[in-house]
């Protein structure tokens, strides 16, 4: 994974270093105290520099705008609640349906004995069998076909706004669910952006630390020259080698922070990780200072709450609303069929066992009626479910609160950082053009052999110290643009100044 990343570095460092391989070069020439050796030296390091090749470090450059719309596609979290949501929407047109009445429609075919007895009888379970016919003196076994056929309607037509109200509890259901596809959208955005941020100011500083290297190795290479033709003394050597060597110790720790960067960036892309390059041109412009509104009732995650507290509302009416009857419609519509003939109680004989002639329907009957249900019992239980639910609405309430004060102060605290981060900002260029200018007079003065080589290396950790605060605060002024913007919950801040 980060194959595709140390080539990016690697040609960098090879361009960065044909630079001063260069200047080097040119710098020998002009001395004629530099041995022949030390030119061939130069020159095959010039020519190992040209020949490196570059094709294999194209890759796909991975701008904040691209990022935000992958890991918006593709993350876990996103994906499992927008289903969620997509799943309440349906629920409405459940609760639509639901007013719907209720038609039945039912076939039946039997065979068997007609046998009557006078006496009670309860079905419990639905465990008794519905045999009808005449009470006889004594077991008959005679059987024959029979069937039925019914259709039942039962419509609620009256329910005291029951109805209406399990439609806006669904509605406000999709609403929540929106909105907390909505808040979880913005939460990471944010988190991909602070990400993404990061990675592009790791890959600055890993870039910075890769110049001090090549610098670094300049040195120690005058050095080396120096000292093999007795300009300098030996120790002047050795402290150009530790130099070089912590230069690369540090490089090394930059490019390992850059990887871990680029893998937390990876993992809320919610893709493969695969080979990134940042687009660094990022922290080479500063954003404009952000225009941000005091009002937050437009902040995804207050309108997550206010939604959590509407639903609370609405379920609440929609079990007062169970207080009250319904009022029902019945209509049945039943056909009959038997096999026995309308004499047999008189007469055992009169009876058809053929199939057809014992299912062909022969009887009908209907009924229609209206019907009031109350269940007087059921507004004492119901009471004390409202009062949970009312108690519940003033937690939600407590919530929204909360997390109201919580924004408003992460704002200011925004607008803090923002002034501090843009203070900063404004002294490194006088920063880092001054240890540029020391870097250069001090390298210049050694190869001349007018200052010693402490001089240089103080001069070179000043430099390398302006460049890192000049990555830095870049990287902290976007960071302080996006506190605010999550502060405020608009994003706009951030994609405004892409």
């Amino acid at each position: 994974m980060y194959a595709s990343v140390i080539l990016v570095i690697k040609a960098v460092k090879q361009v960065t270093r044909f630079y001063f391989l260069t200047v080097n070069f040119a710098h020998s020439i002009r001395k004629p105290r530099l041995a022949v050796a030390d030119r061939s030296h130069y020159m095959k390091s010039l020519l190992m520099a040209l020949l490196i090749p570059v094709s294999g470090i194209a890759q796909e450059k991975l701008t904040l705008n691209r990022a935000l719309e992958i890991s918006v596609e593709n993350y876990g979290s996103i994906r499992a609640k927008r289903h969620y949501s997509e799943a309440s929407k349906e629920l409405i047109e459940l609760a639509r349906r639901t007013n719907l009445p209720n038609v039945n429609v039912g076939v039946q075919q039997d065979f068997g004995t007609v046998n009557g007895q006078m006496g009670p009888l309860y079905g419990f379970g639905g465990l008794a069998s519905a045999s009808a016919g005449p009470t006889l003196p004594k077991q008959s076994w005679d059987a024959a076909f029979g069937a039925m056929y019914l259709t039942n309607i039962n419509w609620d037509i009256i329910t005291f706004g029951r109805n209406k109200q399990r439609i806006k509890v669904a509605e406000q259901t999709a609403l929540r669910d929106n909105e907390d596809l909505q808040q979880e959208i913005f939460r990471h955005k944010v988190k991909v952006a602070s990400a993404y941020i990061n990675w592009v100011a790791a890959h600055q500083l890993s870039l910075s630390f890769e110049r001090n290297v090549l610098r670094a190795d300049t040195v120690q290479q005058v050095a080396a020259v120096k000292s093999r033709n007795g300009l300098v003394p030996g120790a002047d050597l050795s402290l150009a080698k530790a130099d070089l060597a912590n230069a690369s110790i540090i490089h090394t720790r930059a490019l390992d922070q850059e990887q871990e960067a680029l893998n937390r960036l990876v993992e809320l892309l919610g893709v493969p990780p695969t080979g990134f390059q940042p687009d660094v041109s990022l922290l080479t412009k500063l954003p404009v200072r952000p225009d941000v509104s005091q009002d937050l009732n437009r902040h995804p995650e207050l309108n997550f709450y206010r939604s959590r507290i509407l639903l609370n509302e609405e379920q609440t009416t929609f079990l007062k609303t169970q207080y009250y009857p319904a009022v029902n419609l019945v209509g049945i519509l039943q056909t009959r069929a038997s096999g026995f003939g309308s004499g047999y109680a008189l007469d055992q004989t009169d009876l058809n066992t053929n199939y057809f002639t014992g299912i062909n329907p022969t009887r009908v009957n209907y009924l229609l009626g209206l019907g009031v249900n109350w269940n007087f019992t059921q507004t004492y239980r119901l009471k004390k479910q409202v009062s949970a639910q009312e108690i519940t609405g003033k937690a939600l309430q407590s919530e929204y609160e909360m997390t109201d004060l919580r924004l408003q102060t992460q704002l200011k605290t925004a607008r803090n950082k923002w002034d501090n981060a843009l203070s900063v900002y404004e002294q490194v260029p006088v920063q880092l053009q001054a240890a540029r200018d020391a870097y250069i007079q001090k390298s210049t003065l050694y190869k001349n052999g007018l200052t010693d080589l402490v001089a240089v290396s103080q001069a070179l950790y000043a430099l390398v110290r302006a460049e890192t605060d000049r990555d830095i605060t870049i990287s902290q002024v976007w960071n302080a643009l996006l506190l605010q913007a999550a502060a405020s919950g608009d994003f706009s801040l951030i994609e405004n100044n892409l």
